[in-house]
């Protein structure tokens, strides 16, 4: 048996064993410290490490994880970004264990001081290189993930946001704007340095100097929001807006701001900071629908961003902040207390000298007058020239931007449209159409049944009102709907509530305003009217009237409108007998309807048809018989090709009607034809744009013009002049001697006075009037074109004229003017009493001398001796 060893001694004397090496773990020894097995770090698995091998045969397996040490956590999913970060994190977290795990150690005594804090620093050191690497590794990988999907900057350098479009009058006048955000683009090289550096001060005093990012203005508002619990400071530089407005949306998110931040840096790198100034100016909102400092200085000051005083920069630039609040419009005490504040920051960044900011401190704030909505005066102008100018740029003119001058007087369009005003407003209180409407025995019967067409007139029942909401009910056959009276300032002008506006049970004209199931109605109780003039040498349109109401959208009935012309083209007809050589003015013509064959057109005076006349008379007292017999002698389809060459472009027939106006053409057409005799008979197409600019100002391609062409001679064309001045100076519109001014025109009504018409000129201008219903409803007993057209001429012509001295149409050559018997046509006798003088193309002058009727002189030889 091997000797055992002796077992430690007892009592006082024994002496102590001696030590033994302490092993790092001593399997046998009671001890709270951790196993191996618990002390070690916890591998985990990554896709850059293969899973561990299985335990080799007779291995006992690894002991489970301690319970201090979870098991790893299976790899993040989603984004390959993030997974990668969330494995980098968690092998820096298993380096901190491993560095920062306890070993044990013996029951010998505790090591110095020194070597332990050393040891510690070191494991510090080494945990804090692995946290940084750790942080870099996320930051990077953050980074890519958000750089990924970014916007790209080439939007900036190639910027071209909604601007707004431009219509002028032929002065410079703006006449209308189409736009979707109304901004106008302005070179940073022609915004003044006052409104520049008031920008900077209020928003961004460190911008030439910092990199797209402020960070000591992020950090402190990031205090401040801290302190409040909510976001009441933003740390933006002016790249960041530019940034936010421009590539990305307002939305608050974590997303949103990471982007913001690497897109400013980027920014900054790829753009110069002029640049980046320019495109913050021009895009910022103002309030009121204006965007950039251009707009924003047409509205607040009624001037150019280029002439802005540095006060008023200050104001513009204090706006920016809360367009809402600090706007002069909406508090201007709170504007002037947002423009100090700008001007302080000025004085303390010492951007200008104090003198200048002192003087601006003092400057009072003076608005323009608010802009008024203009699209009343010109709507019908507008409309033509957006077509033309889509016609020009294609699809590009949605975004705006453009220039486009038009020929239009902006005072004789004021003119014109207060004269169709006027005129119908006369024709309401000649015919009852004034508010209160009550119950009459002659209302006409209620319309019954379905009403499917939106574009029809129907006649309707008033069944309520509602005096709250300022609509009145009105059953239209099956359908119910409302007007709102509020909008019909035309027959509502003194403002009176539904209720006393009109009785319940009265029948009113309606017309649904879009589909009859939305149940919107409008009234339609008078009639419309057109007024079209041109400047009669360069058939420029100085006035454009389509409607009384003139709203944007509306038919422009002087364009579109194909209405009879009624006597108007009688001057057509007499007009090409002229040119012919057919006709002069002395020619006889019939006038008893019961002398023609086929069409037999009655008179509209009754007292005519006794004789015939000669050409001028029956002009000037526009004898129809007397016009289809002319149209009979010259041939209906000579007339219909001649007026092609006048313009005329509707569809016309080739029969006798013809001469007394029965086809129907536009009030632009009879314009365009009679300023070719106004101007010597030459026909050009009328013009309403005039010149088209592009973004930079670049003249834009309009539609070619065709050259003027000779229709007549200058001759023929002053002879039918002559006779048109006849219907003014002793026909049927005498009352445009008012004017004071040689003027020649033709009235015009046709059957049951469903047209009135009045197609005039001077040496000036050519107009043409009509007024009637859309739906051809006659205008009423006594209506013609003298009552119901010819004032409306007189009102703009007396207007357009203003200032303008007074001048006859002038002679040219090839002109005969001879003494004639008034009764017969023909050469007067030498000492004719009731002699006339008349005017001829040279050659057309009749050859003899008018002999007495022999009949006639057998009369008074028996008078002469009845009277002895």
């Amino acid at each position: 048996m091997p000797p055992q060893a002796p077992g430690p001694q007892q009592g006082p004397s024994a002496r102590p064993a001696p030590l033994e090496p302490t092993l790092p773990y001593d399997a046998g020894a009671a001890s709270s410290d951790p196993t191996p097995s618990e002390r070690a770090p916890t591998r985990h698995w990554s896709p850059q490490h293969a899973a561990p091998a299985p335990p080799a045969p007779g291995n006992p397996p690894a002991a489970p994880p301690a319970p201090g040490n979870p098991p790893a956590a299976p790899p993040a999913a989603g984004h390959p970004l993030r997974a990668r970060a969330a494995a980098a994190l968690r092998a820096a977290l298993a380096a901190l264990r491993a560095v920062f795990q306890r070993k044990p150690h013996g029951a010998g005594p505790r090591p110095p001081l020194r070597p332990q804090l050393v040891r510690w620093g070191k494991r510090l050191a080494i945990a804090l290189t692995c946290l940084a690497l750790a942080a870099v590794i996320a930051f990077f990988l953050v980074v890519r993930h958000y750089e990924a999907d970014l916007p790209t900057t080439a939007e900036l350098k190639n910027y071209n946001p909604p601007q707004v479009t431009r219509f002028l009058a032929r002065d410079g006048t703006v006449i209308g704007e189409l736009f979707v955000e109304r901004r106008t683009l302005v070179p940073v090289t022609e915004i003044p340095p006052a409104m520049s550096l008031a920008a900077l001060a209020a928003e961004d005093a460190r911008f030439y100097k910092h990199d797209g990012l402020n960070y000591l203005g992020m950090l402190r508002a990031l205090i401040v929001n801290l302190r409040s619990a909510e976001a009441r400071q933003g740390g933006s530089t002016i790249t960041q807006q530019v940034v936010k407005n421009v590539l990305l949306t307002h939305e608050r998110t974590l997303d949103r701001k990471m982007r913001e931040l690497l897109l400013a840096r980027r920014i900054e790198q790829e753009l110069t900071k002029d640049q980046i100034l320019e495109l913050y100016l021009n895009h910022i909102y103002f309030g009121h629908g204006r965007y950039g400092v251009e707009e924003a200085a047409r509205f607040y000051f009624g001037k150019s961003i280029r002439q802005v005083t540095l006060a008023e920069a200050a104001l513009l630039a204090g706006i920016v902040k809360g367009p809402s609040i600090y706007s002069p419009r909406v508090n201007q005490e709170r504007a002037e207390k947002r423009r100090a504040f700008v001007l302080g920051q000025m004085r303390e960044k010492r951007f200008l000298p104090a003198a200048q900011i002192d003087a601006a401190l003092a400057e009072p704030i003076r608005l323009a007058p608010e802009p008024e909505h203009s699209d009343e005066l010109a709507s019908e102008v507008l409309a033509e020239a957006e077509r033309a100018l889509r016609k020009a740029v294609g699809p590009e003119a949605r975004y705006g931007g453009y220039t486009v001058v038009t020929s239009i007087d902006p005072k004789m369009q004021a003119a014109a449209r207060a004269a169709v005003r006027q005129n119908l407003d006369a024709y309401a209180a000649r015919h009852g159409l004034a508010a209160p409407f009550a119950r009459a025995k002659g209302d006409p019967a209620p319309f019954q049944g379905a009403p499917r067409d939106p574009n029809r007139v129907y006649l309707g029942v008033v069944t309520g009102a509602d005096d709250a909401r300022g609509t009145l009910t009105i059953r239209v056959g099956t359908a119910q709907g409302t007007a709102d009276l509020r909008k019909e300032r035309r027959y509502n002008p003194r403002g009176l509530p539904p209720s006393r506006f009109a009785e319940v049970g009265k029948v009113l004209r309606v017309r649904f305003a879009g589909e009859p199931e939305a149940g919107k109605l409008r009234l339609d109780l008078g009639p419309q009217g057109a007024l079209i003039a041109l400047d009669a040498r360069t058939r420029e349109i100085v006035a454009l009237v389509g409607g009384y109401e003139g709203a944007r959208g509306g038919l422009d009935r002087a364009s579109h409108a194909h209405r009879q012309p009624g006597s108007t083209f009688k001057a057509i007809v007499y007009g090409y007998g002229i040119h012919a050589r057919k006709l002069t003015a002395v020619s006889m013509l019939e006038t008893n309807p019961a002398a023609l064959e086929g069409y037999k057109p009655g008179n509209y005076d009754e007292s005519e048809g006794q004789s015939p006349k000669r050409l001028r008379e029956a002009l000037a007292h526009s004898v129809n018989v007397a016009a289809v017999s002319a149209l009979r002698d010259v041939g209906p389809e000579a007339v219909v090709a001649w007026a092609r060459e006048l313009g005329i472009t509707s569809k016309l027939g080739a029969d006798l009607s013809l001469a007394l106006g029965s086809y129907e053409v536009t009030p632009r057409e009879m314009a365009a034809a009679y300023a070719t005799f106004a101007a010597g008979g030459a026909y050009q197409e009328p013009v309403l744009v005039t010149k088209i600019t592009g973004l930079r100002g670049e003249a834009l391609p309009v539609p070619a013009r065709p050259p003027p062409r000779p229709a007549m001679t200058a001759a023929e064309a002053y002879i039918t002049t002559d006779l048109l001045a006849s219907v003014v100076e002793v026909g049927t519109a005498k009352q445009a001697l008012s004017l004071r001014r040689p003027i020649a025109g033709k009235t015009g009504t046709t059957n049951s006075a469903k047209d009135a018409w009045f197609v005039g000129y001077s040496t000036d201008i050519a107009c043409a009037v009509w007024t009637g219903f859309d739906d051809a409803t006659p205008l009423g007993a006594r209506e013609v074109g003298s009552s119901a057209a010819l004032p409306a001429f007189i009102a703009f012509m007396d207007k357009a004229h203003a200032g303008r001295p007074a001048t006859d149409f002038p002679e040219p050559l090839g002109i005969v003017r001879l003494e004639i018997d008034p009764e017969t046509g023909g050469l007067a006798m030498p000492g004719q009493e009731n002699a006339v003088e008349e005017v001829f193309l040279e050659g057309t002058e009749p050859a003899g001398v008018a002999l007495p009727d022999p009949t006639a002189i057998g009369q008074g030889i028996l008078d002469l001796f009845k009277t002895q």
